[in-house]
């Protein structure tokens, strides 16, 4: 029925708090093989770990585009969400860390698969700079997760992009970091140092973004020490799961920045 002479609008069918989240897929997304209760615990930590992963590399691009565009206030909003993921991942692990050495080997057997398989995060890697031409080969050939991270070898990272910012905003960058081939691994240099130095030695907008990097490289060395941690004190010792060295494995790889130009100068 009209109300004074105005026909009432179709807003078509109405889309309900279910519907827009998708919850009846999310919800049902979790297939435990076994009835140990903390299974769905390991589930549910690793399918939003994922999830927050998704956002982070989601930041990232907006953070590579504003950076290359010269905004600072749009790049300190992507560091600053960025940053505040990686404490909830964090966060995440203390959760799981309520998971006995016990009540995990009651599921663990009927694992086959190690969050060294995951994807996204070795995206993250890569969108910070760092560059394994092996790292996507350990993924099917063809299939989604290799071309997303073979696509991200070939993307300029998020340093290149800060390298562009600085240019923008009067630094000296060299030519051939500006126009280099952005699927090798960035090196740091005398040059490169000495132009990070003046950007801290002004104290100003750009050095504010440095130590927003400084602050993910951080927040990433944080996480992986607490997964190390975590594994440790899970398993032991023992062979991880999908056939890793288990926390052996993990260590190897802390204390490597994703930045070493930005902690070099601090020398």
């Amino acid at each position: 029925m009209s109300v004074d002479g105005i026909a009432p609008v179709d807003l078509g069918p109405t889309t309900t708090y279910s519907d827009y989240l998708a919850l009846d897929q999310v919800l049902r997304a979790q297939h435990p093989r076994t009835e140990a209760h903390e299974e769905l615990l390991f589930i549910v930590v690793h399918q939003t770990h994922e999830l927050w992963f998704k956002q982070v590399l989601s930041e990232f691009e907006r953070l590579r585009g504003r950076l290359a565009a010269g905004d600072t206030a749009g790049a300190m909003r992507a560091l600053h969400r960025a940053a505040l993921v990686f404490r909830v991942l964090i966060g995440h692990l203390d959760v799981l860390e309520t998971m006995t050495p016990g009540q995990f080997a009651a599921f663990r057997d009927a694992l086959d698969a190690s969050g060294f398989q995951s994807a996204q995060f070795r995206e993250i890697e890569t969108a910070l700079g760092r560059r394994d031409p092996e790292v996507p080969l350990g993924y099917p050939e063809g299939g989604p997760e290799r071309q997303r991270l073979q696509a991200a070898m070939n993307t300029p990272s998020v340093f290149d992009a800060f390298l562009t910012y600085l240019a923008l905003g009067g630094y000296r960058v060299e030519r051939e970091l500006l126009d280099r081939d952005v699927s090798e691994q960035l090196t740091t240099s005398s040059d490169l140092e000495e132009t990070l130095r003046a950007v801290y030695a002004d104290d100003g907008m750009a050095a504010r973004v440095a130590e927003g990097l400084i602050d993910i490289d951080q927040l990433l060395q944080e996480w992986r020490y607490r997964h190390v941690t975590m594994v440790a004190r899970t398993i032991g010792g023992k062979t991880g799961t999908g056939g890793t060295s288990g926390a052996a494995y993990l260590r190897a790889g802390l204390f490597s920045p994703m930045f070493p130009s930005l902690w070099a100068v601090r020398n």
